[in-house]
């Protein structure tokens, strides 16, 4: 059986986050084109969206689709939205089956990427002693605390692998608190410098925010902060793609639900227990257009669909 892998993008409203989606897609392609077709969509503002690619993939004799979220942590698009497209794209295909794997999250991969971006940084500025420093892990930020949690899992990881002076979290929306809340917070600490290490794969809207509110903070502080690049195409981050792919492959790639507020009381979020978990994102999909991805994706599927069926 003919194998294929999706990689499941967010959208951006920025041709850079969408370009560097898109290297990442080029560098997976190589990497996996031996067994794998790979193809690529997007949830909402950008073309192709995750129905074109499926239709792509399935004209050319893909059956069996591992679908990876190219999402870091498990908020509403990792749990919700993403699994609900995959599960109505299938129902169009009665011999097509689609695989989840699970978003990046906790990852040892992800944790190194980190470590490594704040030492690039580290390098190109003078020394100061790590202890009289502090480090702000800036997080997408969701209405989940599970998802949430596992920025402070990670953050604490860091500062008690690097010895920090501090480190806290703050998100680019959402949750609490935000990055122009938790700066003045920093500058309490009276830290020579911290360093500010956003968790995101590309450029974007918000990554671009949370650089111009640093820099804008920085022009009357005493302390200095400096902002760290985004993950990007790193190879470890291709390994933590390697991971996610044989998860699924091979039937481990199960969502972490023992504190999930869908599944249980959560502390705050008791009324989301039990709650449907559908896609929200209809009004938002492909917005953005991009011509030479562009695709009829109903009157693509629709034609699939008839000519599996003979009609």
């Amino acid at each position: 059986m003919k194998q294929g892998i999706l990689l499941c993008g967010h959208g951006s409203r920025r041709k850079t986050g969408t370009d560097a989606f898109k290297k990442l897609v080029a560098l997976l392609k190589k990497r996996y084109e031996n067994e794998y077709e790979v193809d690529y969509g997007f949830l909402e503002f950008s073309h192709p969206l995750y129905e074109a690619a499926v239709e792509r993939l399935y004209e050319k004799g893909v059956r069996k689709i591992y679908a990876l979220p190219v999402i870091l942590f498990a908020g509403s698009h990792a749990k919700n939205d993403i699994p609900y497209e995959m599960n109505t794209i299938q129902s169009y295909y009665p011999d097509l089956e689609i695989k989840m794997g699970t978003h990046i999250g906790v990852s040892s991969y992800l944790l190194d990427l980190s470590k490594k971006r704040i030492e690039e940084q580290e390098a190109l500025l003078p020394p100061i002693d790590r202890k009289e420093c502090g480090l702000m892990v800036i997080g997408r930020g969701t209405t989940d605390p599970d998802a949430n949690s596992d920025v402070h899992k990670l953050a604490a990881m860091l500062w008690e692998g690097m010895g920090f002076g501090f480190t806290s979290v703050a998100y680019s929306g959402t949750a609490y608190p935000s990055t122009a809340e938790a700066l003045p917070m920093f500058e309490k600490l009276g830290m020579k410098r911290t360093y500010v290490i956003p968790f995101f794969f590309f450029t974007g809207v918000l990554l671009e925010r949370i650089y111009e509110t640093v820099e804008e903070f920085n022009k009357d502080s005493t302390t200095e902060y400096v902002n760290t690049k985004a993950f990007g195409s790193d190879e470890l981050i291709m390994k933590a793609f390697d991971e996610r792919l044989d998860q699924a492959k091979n039937g481990m790639a199960n969502m972490n639900c023992q504190m999930c507020k869908y599944r249980k009381q959560i502390i705050g979020f008791e009324e989301e227990e039990g709650k449907e978990q559908i896609g929200h994102h209809l009004n938002v999909k492909g917005i953005l257009f991009e011509e030479d991805e562009k695709v009829d994706e109903k009157k693509g599927v629709m034609k699939t669909v008839k000519n599996i069926l003979g009609i």
